[in-house]
């Protein structure tokens, strides 16, 4: 039976994790070793000058094995392959990641960050992001009903060395989505287009927040341009650092 093993980077008990798992099920015996909270934007970074915990957790879908971790996404996926999941795991997926994953922002993406970690240790890596919306009630309905579908595609589709499935469902409803497109390239834009807020304090220092503006134009045969048509992105990555 194919061996899976799950990340992400918003925490063990996050909804998108959930849900994934449990489409997982039908292709093999699931192993689980994520984050205990929100590690989002530590990229591919790993603990190198400490230590970090690790412990079973009960998991709320039945027969998985499922494990807490103090360290990054990245960490979840080494102590996973190494130490985990008997013999190695045969795929690592990382997700759903709640909000995209796509353009230069991949760099900062530790769902993706995650991803490359399984490929830098010579697994199949697919990495899933959505949308993010608290208000929307259909912002799961474009994910839920293709996922499977995508899964199935992506397991056995050869992957180069040190390269990724990245796998972005749009934010729309089901009837507005357009379809999938495949072999979308990584855009050379970014999704936000960042600047920080400076706050003085009274000891000389500055409170730093960054702000996002959202990017609404992307290149023609990209990911972020594929997503902002309503279709869902599906491409592949490389690790270059």
């Amino acid at each position: 039976m194919r061996k899976i093993l799950i990340t992400n980077d918003d925490g063990v008990f996050a909804h998108g994790l959930i849900r994934l798992v449990q489409v997982a099920l039908k292709f093999g015996e699931v192993w689980v070793v994520a984050p205990d909270s929100q590690r989002s934007a530590v990229s591919h970074s790993i603990s190198l000058r400490g230590s970090f915990d690790l412990w079973q957790v009960d998991f709320p879908v039945e027969g998985v094995h499922a494990f807490a971790c103090t360290g990054t996404p990245a960490d979840c996926v080494r102590i996973g392959v190494l130490n985990i999941v008997p013999g190695k795991p045969d795929v690592v997926f990382s997700g759903i990641n709640h909000g995209y994953n796509v353009a230069t922002d991949l760099q900062y993406s530790a769902t993706v960050g995650a991803a490359f970690e399984a490929a830098f240790q010579g697994i199949h890596a697919i990495a899933f992001s959505e949308n993010f919306n608290e208000d929307a009630d259909s912002e799961n309905e474009v994910t839920d009903k293709y996922l499977e579908q995508i899964i199935s595609e992506l397991l056995d589709e050869p992957l180069d060395k040190n390269e990724i499935h990245n796998v972005n469902f749009p934010a729309c409803s089901l009837a507005e989505c357009r379809g999938i497109k495949t072999e979308c390239k990584v855009s050379d834009g970014v999704f936000y287009k960042d600047r920080y807020d400076m706050t003085s304090k009274e000891d000389g220092r500055y409170t730093c927040t960054v702000v996002g503006e959202r990017r609404w134009e992307a290149e023609e045969g990209t990911d972020l341009r594929a997503v902002l048509d309503n279709y869902i992105a599906v491409g592949k990555a490389r690790n270059i650092s």
